[in-house]
């Protein structure tokens, strides 16, 4: 047997393991991280597995290119509507909350562990950055659901404060290993990190989904393998130019997802895989590197300064800007509270090993313990110190699914599943009674094992499956027909002309969108009601101002207003 088939089963296994393990996460209480490093720890020379693996450089470089997949994961699956409510205070937190949290750390580290003051600020600045795969987890997989600017806010503070802990790292290193002075230096260093790595991720960005768009591959499995490319470009000439990596392949991944690409839902089920497969890799490989004995030689220190961590730095970092953007004391007390140190720390602490740093090893020891007590103890205790705080929300409901149709760019619709609850909307009403935009078509309506013909006098219920085609732009009004994930008035529905058939009824719209049309009877059609107020032959362009709504006609035929342009303007109270 050759030695690669070797490794090929003992990845299998692991990875099998560690899937497993995911499962079982969510019954144990703890975070998947935990779990993960665990089994390395187990599989390790000092563990049951048995696996000499002594490679500070082989882990560093797995370590870098899972969590940039990650990162990019996590850019694709963050709305820019989320950042922009906020950018203000998540940038202030990765920035300037890292630097208090890496200070206060930092001093005491070197109080604890009797350090130079450089070298133990070089161990705040390694545990200063919260992990972006483990607050992803939590908050999206984990059941616990917060209003979404609070979510928001640790989401993007988790993938963007990062860089902010690697240059601090690097620029110790430089400084205690290289000499290099502090000062201009290290403020150097910061602008070409930050600088670089904005606009090349960006930059890049922008370029993909130009790119993504025009060219015709020739499989649609290439799709999704070229966007990853797209964004390990964007990480690579960021680093190589001296800027960071993982800001740069985050932003990349932040610009893909919110435009549409050729094959955007394949993709995005293809990068949350790679997500997946690249925390356990990661963590796996972390915990075979660490020796589970050498941890009980630093117990008692590495535990205190998990303690000043949770406890002292980073309620210190994170209350006053929390504070400063009129979050209450609950909703900072919890962000001060969801601080999981994780995957960036443990690779972080690989560095001094790598720069040949005197009592390298102790700070490694020593980082890896406080991730493990912060990881454990936060990351079980969240669900619950969220409810304490009285800060969670019921789930909502379940978003319709979008369902690949073919490249964007031969044609620009999608097809969405929506499953009808007890809806008053939708449900025991008759199909011909949804007042759909024109150009939606329902193509099938599953109940249980039947496919039912989807007709005009079909009576729609509780628990079919509906198969819509339809135009992105129309998505929010359908939502509002079919999905329970939106309300019930007609003030959600978007600032946008809606377009319905002129055999529309008034009746139809009150029951489908909360629209009223008052003073009207309600089967009077909305080609009726326009020929009557304005002409019996009306011209394209004549519109109707109504209590809260216009209606324009747009189209006509043989004297029938065919298609009617409908616009909410002052959105009325239901």
């Amino acid at each position: 047997m050759f030695p690669v088939d070797k490794l090929i089963l003992l990845a299998a296994i692991l990875i099998l393991v560690g899937i497993v393990s995911s499962k079982l996460s969510a019954r144990l209480g703890l975070p998947v991280l935990v779990l993960f490093l665990v089994i390395g720890m187990l599989a390790g020379e000092s563990g049951i597995g048995g696996i000499a693996f002594d490679n500070p450089a082989g882990a560093h470089a797995l370590g870098t290119l899972a969590l940039a997949m990650i990162l990019f994961d996590g850019g694709l699956q963050t709305p820019t509507s989320s950042i922009r409510k906020v950018w203000k205070p998540a940038s202030l937190l990765a920035t300037f909350g890292v630097l208090i949290t890496a200070l206060i750390t930092g001093v005491a580290a070197a109080y604890i562990l009797d350090l130079p003051l450089l070298e133990g600020l070089l161990l705040g600045a390694i545990v200063g950055s919260t992990d972006a795969a483990a607050v992803f987890s939590l908050l999206r997989n984990a059941g616990i659901h917060i209003n979404k600017k609070l979510k928001s806010t640790l989401e993007i503070e988790s993938a963007s404060n990062d860089p902010m802990a690697i240059f601090l790292t690097v620029g110790l290193l430089e400084v205690l290993v290289n000499g290099m002075k502090p000062g201009m230096g290290l403020l150097e260093l910061f602008v070409m990190q930050m600088g670089v790595g904005g606009l090349v991720g960006l930059g890049v960005g922008w370029a993909s989904v130009k790119i993504i768009n025009r060219i015709h591959l020739v499989a649609s499995g290439l799709y999704p393998v070229m966007v990853a490319a797209c964004g390990f470009l964007s990480f690579g000439i960021s680093a190589n130019a001296g800027g960071s990596g993982f800001l740069a392949i985050f932003l990349t991944g932040v610009f893909i997802g919110n435009h549409r690409i050729a094959f955007q839902r394949s993709t995005f089920l293809f990068h949350d895989g790679l997500a997946w497969l690249s925390q356990i890799v990661m963590f796996v490989v972390l915990g075979l590197l660490i020796n589970p004995v050498s941890l009980l030689d630093v117990w008692l220190e590495g535990l205190v300064i998990a303690a000043v961590l949770i406890l002292v730095a980073r309620p210190i970092a994170v209350l006053p800007v929390m504070k400063l953007f009129g979050f209450n004391a609950r909703e900072a007390s919890l962000v001060a509270w969801v601080g999981l140190r994780g995957s960036v720390p443990i690779i972080l602490a690989i560095f001094p090993l790598m720069f040949g740093l005197e009592g390298a090893e102790l700070i490694f020891n020593v980082v890896f313990f406080v991730v493990l007590i912060s990881a454990t103890i936060q990351g079980t205790t969240l669900p619950v110190v969220a409810r304490k705080l009285g800060l969670t929300e019921k789930p909502p409901a379940v978003p319709a699914a979008s369902l690949e149709i073919t490249a964007l760019e031969e044609v620009d619709a999608d097809i969405v599943e929506y499953t009808l609850s007890d809806h008053p909307r939708a449900a025991g009403r008759r199909l011909s009674q949804m007042a759909l935009p024109d150009t939606t078509v329902v193509a099938m309506i599953t109940r249980g094992k039947d496919v039912i013909p989807p007709r005009g006098s079909t009576e729609l219920m509780a628990g079919d499956h509906l198969f819509v085609v339809l135009r992105p732009e129309t998505r929010p009004f359908i939502d509002c027909v079919f999905s329970d994930a939106v309300g019930v008035v007609s003030e959600e529905l978007p600032d946008q002309e809606l377009k319905l058939k002129g055999s529309t009824r008034i009746d139809d719209l009150r029951h489908s969108y909360g629209v009223l049309i008052e003073g009207e009877d309600g089967q009077t059609t909305l080609d009726a009601l326009l020929r009557n107020t304005l002409s019996s032959q009306p011209e394209i362009g004549d519109s109707l101002q109504l209590d809260g709504i216009m209606l324009a006609v747009l189209a006509t035929l043989g004297g029938r207003i065919t298609t009617v342009g409908l616009t909410v303007q002052d959105k009325p109270d239901q």
